[in-house]
């Protein structure tokens, strides 16, 4: 796949500058002369080797510039771009992917805003991660190693930001699947990776607290809130207001406008049914619907003005959500490894800088996280796994596939869940599922939901993957949807193993199996962005930083109750000082031998 990588550099090419000359309101060029000019463009011309020549060619005039577009077969529109009249300089020209995604073009800060995409800010927070995080006793180890592809994926996003599509969804899978491969290691050993970091505990907690204030000034001060960001105001305003979410997105269609048109000439500010102005988007409702009631607070707090302006409420809860997962990781870290381990992972998940694109993106992308680590923190309840497990995955689906390695700890269960799982499971489905019930019919309410995410994520298309690449019947680039499918399978047997073995489970296991099943969904899905790294970031902090020496994983024994906490990374820790029920050797077992704490 490597070997693509030149080919997409000169098949994504980065914008030009436009003419600042005059624009006549007759041509000067004509349409033949005009896509003659664009056809030679180099980037065009390479691109269009991949295709059977003579495509179809059409060129409109306006205002002084001519667009042209060209299609070819079955791959619909394969290029498109703008010439200057006045001069015949080709100002544009996007091709593949370009032409359908915008986002594709490689537009300054089109994600997060200029400043955490600038060389300073983002290299500043990959240096203070690498140097609070490295053990520099053994600068030379795996962990160096594994911090490294972390950070990794800066490389592939530096393309991405520069309109390389094809070269930057290259060079993001090599460190998932280094990722996947770690975590399965560490999880099968039940042994944290040696080394440790070597500031001290304060020195990390005060670049945690430094660096989480200047999170939120980042997050104030970008004006970057995405549609995703947009859609989770507009989803939580419904629910405020009586509605679904699923359905009842602002749209154009035939709306009265009320607004200015854009760069484009489009007018997005529509009169909806409601009377009210509102920026349509339809694609919005696309998620879970804890993704849209999580935006509940802030919505009540900053309100919204039906534009898709400032939007006050979406960076509220950008900053609120941030700021649970790292609560959270504080309190698994103290949980189960003391105060460096807290220190640590505060410090990993402030000084990440995907987690801080995410905030500055102002996306839903930490909410889903956020439950899950509180979740985790409290894995010895039954109840709380199955409620935190149910909010996850109605804010993102993937975390679906972590129910059969949720729902046993510390031994596994893979045919008889504990029933206080299930309850909550159940219990937390309902409560998130309330606002379908706002329809006048359930049933027809339920169909549209599934119509508006679950089934529009699996026909979807999009160029930032492996997979959908076919779609542009270009000479050269393969069709990998067999090798998806086919890692489809082995991700649903790898999760479905997991309800089996191991049979015990440590705190450290469950964290290094969660990151690898949403490493193992992320690395299958048609459609991958950087915003998802996130999604696995908390557990597989947890898993690749732990302190093997500071707390020392003992040899696994008899299952024991999960309530010891003196060697927390032991499912068996104690079995020193316990019988096989769980009670210590001076008291009466308070259950017959063989029962879990499950149960």
């Amino acid at each position: 796949m490597l070997a693509l990588a030149p080919a997409a550099l000169a098949a994504t090419p980065a914008p030009l500058p436009s003419s600042t000359l005059g624009s006549p309101s007759q041509p000067r060029l004509t349409k033949d002369e005009a896509i003659a000019d664009f056809l030679r463009d180099h980037r065009v011309a390479a691109w269009l080797t991949r295709y059977p020549p003579n495509p179809i060619r059409d060129a409109t005039f306006k205002s002084g510039v001519w667009t042209v577009d060209v299609w070819s077969g079955a791959a619909g529109e394969i290029a498109t771009g703008a010439v200057d009249d006045a001069t015949g300089v080709v100002t544009s020209a996007w091709v593949g992917p370009q032409v359908a995604w915008t986002m594709a073009r490689g537009y300054p800060g089109a994600f997060g805003g200029k400043r955490i995409n600038s060389y300073g800010v983002w290299l500043g927070f990959c240096a203070l991660f690498l140097l609070g995080l490295v053990d520099w006793r053994r600068p030379f180890s795996l962990r160096t190693l594994d911090l490294l592809v972390l950070l990794g994926f800066t490389v592939s996003l530096w393309f991405f930001n520069h309109g390389h599509v094809f070269a930057s969804t290259i060079l993001a899978y090599p460190g998932l699947v280094w990722l996947l491969a770690r975590c399965v290691f560490v999880g099968t050993c039940n042994r944290a990776p040696r080394g440790a970091t070597v500031w001290p505990i304060w020195l990390l907690a005060g670049a945690a607290i430094f660096l989480g204030g200047f999170r939120i000034g980042l997050n104030v001060r970008s004006p970057s809130v995405i549609d995703v960001g947009y859609g989770g105001v507009v989803g939580a305003d419904l629910i405020a207001s009586g509605q679904s979410p699923y359905g009842h997105f602002p749209v154009e269609d035939d709306r009265p406008p009320c607004g200015p048109a854009d760069a484009n000439g489009e007018i997005h500010d529509r009169i909806q049914t409601n009377g009210r102005c509102e920026t349509a988007d339809p694609p919005g409702d696309t998620y879970g619907p804890v993704s849209y009631e999580a935006y509940l607070p802030a919505l009540l707090a900053f309100g919204w003005s039906g534009k898709w302006d400032k939007l006050p409420a979406a960076h509220g809860t950008a900053i609120l959500w941030d700021l649970v997962c790292l609560f959270g990781l504080v309190a698994v870290g103290f949980r189960f490894g003391g105060a460096r381990l807290a220190a640590a992972l505060a410090f990993a998940w402030t000084a990440y800088p995907f987690t801080q694109y995410v905030s500055n993106s102002n996306t839903n992308d930490a909410i889903m996280p956020a439950f899950l680590v509180w979740g985790f923190y409290l894995l010895t309840s039954p109840a709380a796994r199955g409620l935190f497990l149910a909010l996850g995955s109605w804010t993102k689906f993937g975390s679906l596939l972590l129910l059969p390695l949720w729902w046993g700890y510390p031994r596994a269960r893979p045919l008889r869940p504990p029933p206080r799982f299930v309850v909550a499971f159940v219990a937390a489905t309902l409560a998130a599922f309330i606002p379908l019930d706002f329809e006048p019919s359930l049933l027809h309410a339920l169909h549209v939901f599934f119509d508006r995410t679950i089934k529009i994520q699996i026909d979807r298309h999009s160029p930032f993957s492996l997979w959908d690449w076919a779609q542009y019947h270009a000479r050269g680039i393969p069709d990998l949807h067999w090798l998806q499918h086919l890692l489809e399978g082995v991700l649903v047997v790898g999760v479905l193993v997991l309800a089996f073995r191991p049979r015990l489970r440590s705190p450290l296991q469950l964290a290094a199996f969660s990151a690898a099943v949403l490493i193992g969904f992320e690395i299958v899905l048609t459609h991958w962005f950087y915003l998802y790294l996130p999604w696995f970031f908390p557990f597989a902090a947890f898993a690749l930083l732990a302190d093997r020496d500071a707390n020392g994983l003992a040899v696994r024994r008899a299952p024991v109750a999960v309530a010891v906490d003196e060697q927390p990374f032991d499912a068996n820790a104690g079995a020193r000082r316990l019988e096989p029920d769980g009670h210590a050797r001076h008291e009466a077992p308070d259950r017959t031998v063989g029962e879990t704490a499950d149960d």
